[in-house]
């Protein structure tokens, strides 16, 4: 009789993972380059079943398999396209990435699989920050700002990098800069360069990346999984403009009610046990 409670109670948790992680979509909706995730359920190793015969009983043999009981096991990571924001900011930075691999043809997703049922993901390209302990780190989020000193930094402060691995630094406005879509930087009045290039990083698999915060990730893969973007990549960057995040608010909402009614139906389940539980104590007490 417990299992079925056991059941619900871990259908009420998964349910609850679930709200959290669309809820957190849902708050950054307005975070510049945000990638949303979605909660994947999976069930409890299947138990078999089968019937205990004894002297006075015939029901003998498997009677089948059971599932006990569901848990989130991950967040996946979508890391399709966000749409471009125009802020004619010249320190905003969009980066527009849809790197190709011969022979594959990806789905909405960034996800190919091949006759033989191998799965591969689409590349994506990343801004290169570098963190205050040195550790080199991974963002979409373009909205860049300057320290005194005129380096740029990402919105968290990080020391946005070049091609040289060191920290961009430009003397004078950012309003006298130009950079161009491959992220090279020039001087808007002479259109000379200004000797110095953003350094695009490009992750063979998405899914080896590790969120930290909102908009940081960090790689977890083979170095060889990792490399600089080169010319022919498709990957191309727009000053002035913002990458949006692409959470789809509308799903968001289904996806959120959805599991208010999963959570909201698992808890009656608990209800009813919990009655029937309570009403037998009851009647033990009275004999």
């Amino acid at each position: 009789m417990l299992r079925g409670l056991y059941t619900a109670a871990s259908g009420m948790i998964a349910q609850q993972r679930r709200h959290d992680t669309v809820t957190n979509n849902i708050a950054n909706l307005n975070t510049p380059g945000y990638k949303g995730t979605s909660s994947v359920n999976r069930a409890f190793p299947e138990m078999l079943i089968a019937a205990m015969g004894g002297k006075d009983s015939s029901a003998e043999g498997t009677i089948g398999k059971l599932n006990t009981g569901v848990f989130a096991e991950e967040n996946l990571l979508g890391l399709l396209q966000g749409d471009m924001m125009e802020t004619d900011r010249s320190q905003d930075l969009a980066l527009i990435s849809d790197i190709l691999v011969d022979g594959s043809t990806f789905d909405a997703s960034g996800k190919y699989v091949d006759a033989d049922g191998n799965v591969s993901y689409q590349p994506q390209a990343f801004f290169t920050v570098r963190t205050a302990d040195g550790e080199v780190r991974y963002t979409r989020n373009g909205s860049f700002q300057t320290t005194a000193d005129g380096t740029l930094v990402s919105s968290e402060g990080m020391a946005v990098l070049g091609t040289n691995g060191q920290p961009i630094n430009v003397r004078g406005s950012w309003d006298n800069v130009t950079v161009g879509s491959d992220g090279t930087l020039y001087d808007r009045t002479t259109n000379e360069p200004l000797g110095q290039q953003l350094y695009l990083t490009k992750v063979a698999n998405p899914n080896l990346l590790i969120r930290e915060g909102n908009g940081l990730f960090r790689y977890e893969g083979q170095p060889n999984g990792i490399e600089q973007v080169q010319a022919g990549d498709r990957v191309s960057i727009q000053q002035g403009f913002l990458e949006r995040s692409n959470v789809d608010s509308a799903q968001s909402a289904v996806d959120l009610m959805a599991a208010l009614r999963a959570y909201s139906a698992n808890q009656q389940i608990v209800k009813f046990y919990d009655q029937s539980l309570q009403k037998a104590v009851n009647e033990v007490g009275k004999v």
